[in-house]
């Protein structure tokens, strides 16, 4: 036992040794901050690390720090101020108040925390604001506590009838009052709108005295309904509604009234300023048993209405015309009175009798009629000249069947002789052509082969064929409207001035109607005579003058290949043109007079007149002309001599081609026209176009008939056929004319400033005319 105590003793020895030696190994900073890292990494131990680094501070540490701050600030912090106190990154302090807000009684507002204890503090103050003002709106608290509406809004509801003492609107949320500023509210409409006595928007009284809107909608409704105030409102809970007094009520229905009665119509724009702001709605719930007839801007009374119908009906029944304008309100529109008039039309079915002009002008047809009247002396005289220029687009296709009747007739008495007369030139002309020898000698007898008493055989498939090509005549207009107002001014004493131009449209389309009548009327008198002239007229003479210009187109033809291709071409075209136009002219009036469709003179005929003749006439004859007629517009002289042959055929001409002295007569006699027309003129150019093909007649002995434009060539083929010094004198008057000419042109584009050198040509080409023309006179005057 001895020797158990004695090691007790010797180890509680050393124990105490040991106690109090001092410790040889201890950590370093560094050696703790490692082995804390490494304990957060393995997420054995959870700390943060403040943002000075010199304190590790656990999330439990942090929540209750920002509950004391909490408490220390009242009860609302923000976070951001919590981050700056609590020296710990903005994460942390915002997890962490994030599981603070999720407590009981705690709310994380716009990064605020907030406690319940500061809501009723809040509401406490509000309280005392409410009981001092009556009202207070949730705005105005957002502005002062710096906190959301609808939060707030919130919050309070919560309170109410706790610690604060007030009730919240129910229409608008954001406005809490007591019961007391209720009655002081109610107590001053009820007096305010008890003294009104005519109709007061309810949006100026807000205005005006300061009123809530939504509060005095509620009590002013809550008066209304439980008679308190004698009166009612329109328009809703908007700003147009509207008080009216019963009181005005009463006075505005009387008045209404008495003016329905005494005038006979109600304006829109009256009983809006009266203070009804439906009015048509107003007028219906009104005189729902009355008949009124609702306009635009008005409703108007039978009784007016019965005046209108009655005016009307005067001026259909004698033939004349009213303004009714004087019997209706001056307040009426152009609209209303033209609904008005037109309504009144309808009760008396007057409105195939009748036409409304001006809006407020009735004319009765009877009327128009008259004035057409006035027109016919002269839409009489004016057919007469319409006809002597163009009749051909006169007449229709009744006209035309009409014109081929009545040549028929005619036809058929002279049917035997033609056939007889056609035998025998049939029989001479076999043995009297001759072939080969010289074109001059050879006699071409062309037999004519035209029926007209086929027609009753081809009638059926002749209408058929050539309705399909044609169109209806252009429509003649007899006078402008212009010219009809100043015939009415002039022809009408009893007239409406202020629709004279309106009623001359009325006019327009019934007078050119009448007048395409007096035109067929008297187209179809004067195409009887003319056409009974031109089957007087000797079919010798016309045949002649047919073959004096067909052997005049074969001699220009002849002269043309003196030039090049491309003048040729310029040539050709000019010729076709003039003469060959003329020919083709002759050959279709001849026809036209069969179909009362002739002109008193054949060169008047367009391109558009002759397809219109063409268009007309039977398919043997439209072939044969029609390709006549497109080649005017070719460029070949001989294309058109080919078809004129042809078309002569069907026409029932016969073509002689000219010997040797009627080719030298013709030639002699154009001379003698061209050397008459140098005579009578002094233009330079004229003279210079003139003489030049004078001189290539002279030199050729070849016809030419070619345009200005091809002077210049012209005179280029005469430099080796006529002396050197006339051919000098001719080439400096050309000079001298076209200096003449350009200058003519800068005049006409712009001022000339070399009047000096312009008089100077012009004096020379004055001076040396004379020696020009003496150019192709002179020999003349030696042969004679």
């Amino acid at each position: 036992m001895a020797a158990d105590w004695e090691e007790i003793r010797r180890l509680a020895a050393d124990f105490q040794r040991a106690q109090f030696a001092e410790t040889v190994q201890r950590l370093s900073e560094r050696n703790c901050i490692e082995i804390i890292t490494k304990l957060v990494e393995d997420k054995q131990l959870d700390v943060v690390h403040t943002l000075d680094g010199k304190e590790y501070i656990t999330p439990a540490q942090i929540s209750r720090e920002i509950r004391d701050e909490l408490y220390v600030h009242g009860g609302r912090v923000n976070i951001v101020d919590l981050q700056q106190i609590l020296n710990v990154d903005w994460v942390h302090v915002e997890n962490r108040a994030s599981d603070v807000a999720k407590s009981q009684g705690i709310q994380l507002v716009l990064g605020q925390l907030i406690d319940d204890g500061y809501l009723d503090r809040l509401a406490e103050e509000v309280n005392d604001k409410l009981q001092e003002a009556g009202l207070i709106s949730i705005a105005e608290l957002c502005k002062n506590y710096d906190l959301p509406g609808d939060f707030l809004t919130e919050e309070l509801s919560k309170r109410l009838g706790k610690l604060l003492q007030g009730e919240m609107d129910q229409y608008n949320k954001g406005i809490i009052f007591t019961q007391a500023f209720v009655s002081r509210h109610k107590a001053r409409i009820q007096g305010l709108f008890s003294a009104i006595t005519r109709p007061t928007p309810v949006s100026s009284m807000i205005g005006t005295f300061g009123f809530q809107e939504h509060l005095l909608y509620s009590v002013l409704e809550e008066l209304v309904n439980s008679g308190r105030l004698k009166g009612s409102v329109v328009g809703g809970r908007q700003d147009k509604a509207v008080y009216i007094p019963d009181i005005y009520a009463r006075t505005q229905n009387a008045w209404i009234d008495s003016f329905l009665q005494q005038n006979g119509y109600l304006e829109f724009d009256a009983l809006v300023r009266l203070g009804i702001p439906d009015p048509s709605s107003y007028i219906k719930k009104r005189f729902k048993s009355s008949k009124l007839l609702f306009l635009r801007a008005a409703c108007v009374g039978q009784g007016l209405v019965d005046q209108v119908e009655a005016s009307v009906e005067e001026a259909v029944s004698s033939g004349s015309w009213t303004d009714i304008q004087p019997i209706l309100p001056s307040c009426l529109s152009e609209d209303d009175m033209g609904m008005l008039i037109n309504q009144a039309m309808r009760n008396i079915n007057a409105q195939t009798s009748a036409r409304v002009l001006g809006g407020t002008v009735v004319v009765s047809e009877k009327f128009l009629s008259s004035c057409l009247t006035l027109f016919d002396d002269a839409m009489q005289q004016k057919a007469v000249k319409e006809v002597k220029n163009n009749p051909v687009f006169l007449i229709t296709e009744d006209d035309v069947k009409q014109a081929s009747l009545l040549s028929e007739t005619s036809a058929m008495s002279k049917k035997e002789k033609r056939e007889a007369e056609r035998k025998k030139k049939t029989t001479e002309g076999s043995g009297s052509v001759k072939s080969g020898g010289g074109g001059n000698a050879r006699e071409i007898r062309i037999r004519k082969t035209k029926k007209k008493g086929r027609r009753d055989d081809d009638s059926d498939e002749e209408t058929g064929s050539t309705q399909q090509g044609r169109n209806k005549p252009p429509e003649v207009v007899f006078m402008a409207e212009d010219e009809i107002v100043k015939v009415l001014e002039q022809r009408l004493s009893d007239r409406p001035d202020d629709i004279l131009s309106e009623l001359a449209q009325n006019l327009l389309r019934p007078l050119t109607k009448n007048y395409q009548e007096v035109l067929r009327s008297v187209f179809m008198t004067s195409s009887s005579s003319t056409s009974g002239a031109n089957k007087k007229q000797s079919m010798k003479d016309l045949q002649d003058e047919i073959c004096n210009l067909y052997n005049n187109i074969r001699l220009f033809e002849k002269g043309t290949k003196a030039f090049s291709d491309e003048t040729q071409v310029h040539i050709s075209k000019h010729v076709l043109k003039t003469v060959c136009t003329d020919v083709t002219n002759i050959l279709l009036n001849s026809l036209a007079a069969d179909l009362m469709m002739s002109t008193e003179n054949p060169c008047s005929i367009s391109a558009e007149v002759r397809l219109k003749i063409i268009g007309k006439l039977p398919d043997e004859t439209k072939g044969p002309l029609m390709k006549l007629h497109n080649t005017l517009n070719g460029k070949s002289i001989e294309d058109f001599l080919t078809n004129i042959e042809s078309s002569a055929e069907v026409c029932g001409f016969m073509l002689k081609k000219a010997d040797k002295k009627k080719e030298r007569q013709s030639m002699f006699v154009h001379r003698q026209s061209l050397l008459q027309q140098l005579k009578d003129t002094e233009d330079p150019a004229l003279v210079l176009h003139l003489v030049s093909v004078l001189l290539f007649q002279s030199c050729t002995q070849n016809l030419l008939h070619a345009p200005g434009r091809c002077v210049p060539q012209v005179i280029g083929t005469l430099t080796s056929r006529i002396p050197q010094e006339q051919q000098q004198l001719l080439t400096l008057y050309q000079s001298l004319v076209v200096k003449q000419l350009l200058s003519r042109k800068q005049e006409e584009a712009e001022e000339a400033n070399e009047e000096e050198e312009e008089k100077e040509v012009r004096a020379q080409t004055l001076a040396l005319t004379p020696l020009v023309k003496e150019l192709v006179t002179a020999p003349k005057k030696t042969e004679e």
